[in-house]
């Protein structure tokens, strides 16, 4: 069930070639647990440039490069719509209405903007900036950050409402805050990690996933009247950004 489930995660939150079926899909919208575990994927393979010999800004660079080679535009595409729906004056079906639009206007091209930038500055710091990152860390902070992404997706399709019908929809409709229980022993190896490579900055980074989360919901609710798939995804990319900060300065301060 959980490969399955696995299966169909990796389907629908990465480019990556697995294939997979309408089972698949179906396994995976009722197993939010198979989001933490894509994380561990995603975060493995962007972190292989900090295991090479290459100048700082290099492999920042690459790192962003293998994040949206892997996992694609589509969470970059809800937090643009997400920067749209927020600067727009007016009720819920207004919000809803340009979530739904296909054009970006200048709220979501500074929302997504912003966050890459943000994000850039972090896998900077991340790479060494310095001396004050060691390799260990700064793999083990990435990991953590992307499995903390995917967990915060997880919380929003455990805790949310559907805003509308939609892919959010079939996703945070067959979900209940139970399947949390699993979301976190999913992250336990992640902290398990922490002691021998990161400490602190480890955990802080896993935690900023949720945290974000709980942040994207109290928006949504009170904006939109519950969870859309565009809320999905900006909780990966603004939760990513956030951690990769978060362990950084944690691991500098520690």
């Amino acid at each position: 069930m959980v490969l399955t489930a696995l299966r169909g995660a990796l389907g629908f939150l990465t480019r990556l070639p697995v294939g997979g079926d309408e089972s698949n899909w179906d396994a995976f919208r009722r197993a939010p647990v198979a989001f933490p575990l894509v994380g561990y994927v995603v975060g493995a393979l962007a972190a292989l440039p900090f295991l090479l010999p290459l100048p700082i800004s290099t492999a920042a660079a690459l790192y962003l490069v293998t994040l949206y080679l892997v996992t694609g535009v589509t969470h970059a595409d809800g937090l643009a719509d997400l920067g749209d729906a927020a600067v727009v004056h007016g009720d819920a079906d207004r919000r809803l209405s340009v979530l739904k639009d296909s054009q970006t206007g200048v709220g979501g091209l500074l929302a997504f903007g912003l966050t890459l930038v943000v994000l850039a500055l972090g896998a900077f710091g991340l790479a060494g900036a310095g001396g004050r990152v060691g390799l260990t860390a700064a793999v083990a902070i990435a990991l953590a950050a992307e499995v903390g992404a995917k967990a915060g997706m997880a919380t929003l399709v455990c805790l949310g409402a559907p805003a509308h019908e939609g892919l959010g929809s079939a996703l945070v409709g067959e979900n209940s805050p139970s399947g949390l229980l699993a979301v976190a022993v999913a992250c336990l190896p992640v902290v398990a990690l922490a002691p021998v490579t990161g400490g602190p900055a480890v955990v802080a980074a896993l935690c900023c996933g949720p945290v974000v989360a709980l942040l994207v919901r109290s928006w949504g609710r009170a904006r939109l009247g519950g969870v859309s798939g565009d809320l999905l995804g900006a909780t990966n990319e603004l939760a990513r950004a956030a951690a990769v900060h978060v362990g950084v300065v944690t691991w500098t301060l520690s």
